[in-house]
């Protein structure tokens, strides 16, 4: 039998490893865990779960919860409740819904969900206030909501509609595919790619309402079909991907603070001539590399970024190993790239070198029609 000083020893050092355990949201050596939205048009049911090791080789935990066509996730500020886009719409131009769950460990619990306030909502975030913005793509508008300290949703509690359309044959009217809050200010941008244009709105939170704010709106150059946005961790400007251009066009604040176009490069390599679009765009946090995705040419783009004035500089391409990589990510710290091949039903993850930005491919896994990662 051990003496009693020992045994007391032995169990505070074990009460207190045990706490620290308790108290990591989770360690290194065991990975990340991140969650995939998918299309349930097929065999899939909803959200899945995954895991990212500490080698870079992915492992499926299955079916998370089940929700219709959870196409686009964002977590709570505080980590506590998970947000599903449910892209669905019906005849009277709505049918869009957002979920919310409690995470609970390694599972979901559903709790509540509400309509998006428009048809088939591509895109859910949240801001610090708990405040929910979902873009309605098929009726060209966005929806706000409130998600409350228990995981219930309020709304919607308005609606902001766009008007308007391009010069392409997708952009008849609005589509609003993605928004966004500016990391160093109060603006939202709408990105809308029927059209073709960012629109420039802030929050009113007295009457809980999206407010127009001069200058309104900026247009992308005619066709060019803006999709989703990455914004420079320490510069003043920020990068637009256009999907039905294959282009990233780089905006900058003018000397009024107002954004303007400085200028665009193309995703595809040089005399590139098939069919391709772009789905996704992320930056790494350093500022030094942005990624863009390809589908078609089924690709990721790498450039490197001067960190003076924010132009881009072609790194190269490197394959998805898959078909029509539509979401992508990076893992927290930066040291791998997710890719979700939506056609292909897989994902891919890559070593990222943060020297050089280039991509390296490590691991496979299956995913039934894997539209967004999220860790």
């Amino acid at each position: 039998m051990l003496p009693k000083v020992v045994f007391y020893t032995v169990l505070l050092v074990q009460t207190i490893t045990l706490a620290s355990n308790t108290n990591r949201t989770e360690p290194l050596q065991e990975g990340f865990s991140f969650y995939v939205g998918t299309y349930t048009r097929g065999e899939s049911k909803g959200i899945y779960r995954y895991r990212l090791q500490p080698d870079g080789k992915l492992k499926s935990f299955g079916l998370a919860a089940e929700t219709e066509n959870p196409s686009f996730l964002a977590k709570s500020p505080d980590g506590k409740y998970l947000l599903a886009a449910n892209e669905n719409r019906n005849d009277a131009g709505g049918g869009g819904t957002i979920t919310s769950f409690e995470i609970n460990g390694e599972a979901l619990s559903l709790i509540d969900k509400k309509p998006s306030g428009g048809a088939s909502p591509c895109f859910v975030t949240i801001d610090k206030s708990g405040y929910v913005f979902a873009a309605n793509y098929s009726s060209g508008n966005v929806g706000l909501l409130r998600l409350g300290s228990s995981g219930m949703l309020d709304g919607p509690l308005h609606v902001q509609q766009h008007e308007g359309e391009g010069s392409h044959a997708r952009q008849k009217g609005p589509h609003a595919h993605s928004v966004w809050f500016e990391p160093k200010g109060n603006t939202i941008i709408s990105v809308d790619l029927g059209t073709n244009e960012l629109w420039f709105s802030t929050l009113d939170k007295d009457n809980e309402k999206l407010v127009p704010t001069a200058p309104y709106k900026l247009a992308m150059a005619p066709g060019a079909g803006p999709r989703h946005m990455a914004f420079h961790p320490k510069g003043n400007w920020a990068y637009v991907v256009n999907e039905l251009s294959s282009t990233i066009t780089q905006i900058k604040k003018n000397n009024v603070g107002h954004y303007e176009i400085a200028s665009s490069v193309s995703t595809l390599p040089a005399g590139y001539e098939e069919t391709s679009s772009c789905a996704d765009i992320h930056i790494s946090d350093d500022g030094k590399f942005l990624y863009a995705s390809n589908r078609g040419h089924n690709s990721i783009a790498i450039y490197q970024v001067n960190s003076s004035n924010g132009s881009l500089a072609l790194v190269g391409h490197e394959g998805v190993r898959g078909d029509w990589p539509r979401n992508f990510t990076l893992s927290p710290g930066g040291d791998y790239l997710l890719v979700a091949n939506q056609k292909s039903n897989n994902i891919i993850s890559f070593k990222r070198d943060k020297k050089s930005g280039k991509l390296g491919f490590v691991s496979e896994i299956e995913a039934p029609s894997p539209v967004c990662l999220l860790f």
